[in-house]
């Protein structure tokens, strides 16, 4: 096979491979896209707005808010809920708090065996109605964390199949360079002349 026919097929490969990459960027680029603006919509439809930045200046334990959300939520003091990010945060460190400080530990199934056992107790069953709204609301939101994540990663994927197309067309440009600069009765395999002859450098 001459020399010239091997890059032009090697070449021709790397043009299919830059499309594919191109292609697959585009569609997570879109589903990234689609992905982040159904999580802003559905969390901005439900109007959940985070505590102001002045609700955490007095953290205390059993109050709205408590030390331990400091860290992950007061970032987003004051704003609208909208994004996964934020609905992870709600979830695990606003919500599953208060929770875990309601009878049974928040555990709706603890909860609910209880009240069954007693169904003339008003106070178990205003108990299992708060649980269950409680863990209906966070796992409604853990759902929207996970969209935004698979949205983010796809975003993700999109930037590194651009990267590599890019990098893949200056290798396909490269060797057409060479396609050009190639004699064209060389043999794939055969030294041309003019290095043959050249004496090896020694170090």
């Amino acid at each position: 096979m001459q020399r010239k026919t091997f890059d032009m097929l090697v070449s021709a490969g790397g043009l299919v491979v830059v499309a594919v990459l191109i292609v697959a960027g585009s569609l997570c680029a879109w589903g990234s896209s689609y992905i982040s603006g159904q999580v802003h919509n559905q969390l901005a439809a439900q109007e959940i707005f985070f505590p102001p930045a002045s609700a955490f200046a007095h953290a205390k334990v059993g109050t709205e808010i408590t030390p331990s959300m400091i860290p992950s939520v007061s970032q987003y003091a004051g704003q609208q809920l909208t994004t996964g990010a934020q609905a992870g945060a709600y979830a695990d460190h606003f919500i599953a708090v208060h929770l875990s400080e309601m009878p049974f530990g928040g555990v709706y199934a603890k909860a609910s065996a209880a009240a069954l056992a007693n169904p003339k107790s008003v106070a178990d069953a205003a108990t299992v109605a708060v649980i269950f709204k409680g863990t209906t609301l966070r796992g409604l939101l853990l759902n929207a964390y996970a969209f935004g994540t698979m949205g983010q990663l796809a975003g993700d994927a999109a930037l590194a199949a651009f990267l590599l197309a890019g990098i893949m067309l200056l290798l396909v440009l490269a060797g057409l360079l060479h396609y050009r600069r190639v004699p064209a009765t060389l043999e794939l395999g055969v030294v041309p002349s003019e290095f043959a002859n050249r004496t090896p450098v020694s170090v």
